[in-house]
């Protein structure tokens, strides 16, 4: 019994619970094929409102919940984010399961959008219940785990579909299954006493002991930062009795609200002071957007080459080893002996031109083959550069501002693509479709090939960072403004013509 409660007591146990929360809750057989399923006899939706009104909605809620989450999330210390999360997967499953309309498909995305916003928690907590020394043995393990939850999904779904085991209702049961495990899971892990902003303990540093660690601007004393064992409600390894009186106190003295806004402020100005610092982040941020857009409308593209009525689909399959792959990248680039600094932004240029290359190969190509490796080949060059830019960014920064840098700039994406969905997408916009046609005879070859010319500009920044559907919006914009030239051209031209024959007949 004492055994069983020094385990508890330990790193370990907080980190296996958390652990079986990330794969129960990202085990998802439905979601490689979420658009047949849509477009289907379940829902019998049209591909227009899936695009253009349903998928809309999930980039909007997690623009609005992204900021209050983050915050709340540490307001809360963690744990009652992770159960609410939970909930909000559950409830978007029992939507799939059994409601039909668009406006209940748009609640579904919009609660959706809240697991996406929640997803914070999850890597937040391990921070807050363990010793800094098991820092990078945990993260690899929740990341792993989660990655795996992911992978056994995709292969279970391929395999359910492709041999018609189980039809979507089945797997959407089977699914709810798994987030009801997850929320069971949720509602078991240890309350955490401290968080990285709101509720932090500082204890007075042992004598002799100068060591400090500047973390969001305050000084926090080593002694602190090293005694996380017992870091939740309940936990007794690495407390001693003394520090279990001043617990009270310490969260006693927890910064309010308006003074850790303040100090977030005054991070964010100091972080965002360094140019290079600010170059990785811009770029961070457009690439999240790019990829975020292209995986959340590259199922529409396959639809739309292949549909599923008349081939059997491998999405499960090729979304599990765009996973793997893009593991292997990201993994892979730890090991190379690379001076990121010198050759980082050289990198980033080459690579982002064969994402583009990638992309223009599924946007233009006829074969579902093709659109399949191509998007395995991004998938993969943009888990490789991110590490690469999650390297460069972090490189001099505290745990506190590394969140809060990564949070800003997470936030700067979901702005760019709402924006884009906003104008793009959405069926109050343009309301395009997946491929649109956009092609135009220009009237004039002067002003044809003045187009082209910003078109070439155009397209190499948008190539390079945004998705198709970006890369036509503007193409239809160049197409539209030598619509509006010419028109407006031959409109001068004919006043002006007026004009002249106004002035003879006076004479």
């Amino acid at each position: 019994m004492e055994r069983l409660k020094t385990w508890r007591g330990g790193w370990a146990y907080p980190t296996i619970l958390l652990c079986v929360y990330g794969f129960f809750s990202t085990v998802k057989p439905l979601e490689p094929f979420l658009i047949p399923f849509f477009t289907g006899p379940d829902k019998n939706l049209t591909t227009e409102q899936v695009i253009n009104e349903i998928l809309p909605v999930w980039t909007y809620s997690y623009l609005c919940v992204l900021v209050p989450v983050f915050l709340l999330t540490d307001w809360l210390r963690y744990k009652p984010v992770v159960v609410f999360q939970s909930v909000n997967l559950l409830i978007t499953t029992i939507f799939l399961l059994w409601l039909r309309s668009v406006a209940a498909m748009q609640a579904m995305q919009f609660f959706y959008g809240v697991v996406t916003a929640t997803e914070v928690a999850y890597f937040s907590y391990i921070y807050s219940v363990i010793d800094p020394a098991h820092y990078r043995k945990a993260t690899s393990y929740c990341r792993s785990v989660q990655l795996l939850g992911y992978t056994v999904g995709a292969v279970l779904g391929q395999l359910l579909v492709s041999f018609d085991l189980l039809s979507y209702s089945g797997i959407l049961v089977f699914t709810m299954v798994m987030s009801s495990i997850a929320l069971l899971t949720a509602c078991l892990l240890p309350m955490p006493r401290r968080s990285m902003f709101f509720h932090r303990h500082r204890g007075p540093a042992p004598e002799g002991s100068g060591k400090s660690t500047e973390a969001g601007g305050a000084v926090v004393s080593a002694e602190t930062d090293t005694r996380e064992g017992a870091g939740w409600e309940g936990g007794t390894v690495g407390l001693t009795a003394q520090e279990k009186g001043d617990e009270g106190e310490g969260s006693a003295r927890a910064a309010g609200c308006g003074k850790v806004l303040l100090q977030l402020w005054a991070d964010f100005l100091q972080c965002y002071s360094s140019r290079q610092l600010l170059y990785w982040s811009v770029w961070w941020a457009m690439a999240t957007c790019g990829y975020n857009q292209t995986v959340n409308y590259v199922q529409v593209l396959w639809q739309h080459v292949e549909p599923s009525e008349n081939f059997t689909m491998y999405n499960g399959g090729v979304e599990a080893f765009s996973n793997l792959f893009g593991a292997a990248t990201a993994y892979g680039v730890g090991f190379l002996q690379v001076n990121w600094s010198h050759w980082g932004e050289l990198s980033l240029g080459a690579f982002s031109g064969l994402e583009a290359t990638a992309l223009f190969l599924m946007t233009f190509t006829g074969s579902i083959w093709l659109c399949y490796v191509g998007y395995v080949i991004f998938k993969g060059l943009y888990m490789l550069l991110i590490t690469i830019a999650t390297f460069q960014i972090a490189a001099d920064l505290s745990m506190e501002r590394y969140a809060l840098v990564f949070g800003v700039n997470n936030f700067g994406a979901l702005v760019l693509q709402t924006i884009i969905t906003a104008i793009v997408v959405d069926s109050r916009g343009l309301g395009l479709a997946i491929i649109p046609q956009v092609s135009r005879q220009f009237r004039t070859a002067d002003l044809q090939h003045a187009f082209v010319e910003r078109k070439i500009q155009i397209t190499h920044i948008t190539e390079c960072h945004f998705s198709p559907l970006v890369h036509h919006i503007f193409q239809l914009f160049c197409s539209h403004c030598s619509y509006i030239h010419n028109t407006w051209s031959v409109h001068h031209l004919e006043r002006a013509e007026m004009q002249r024959r106004a002035c003879f007949f006076k004479k």
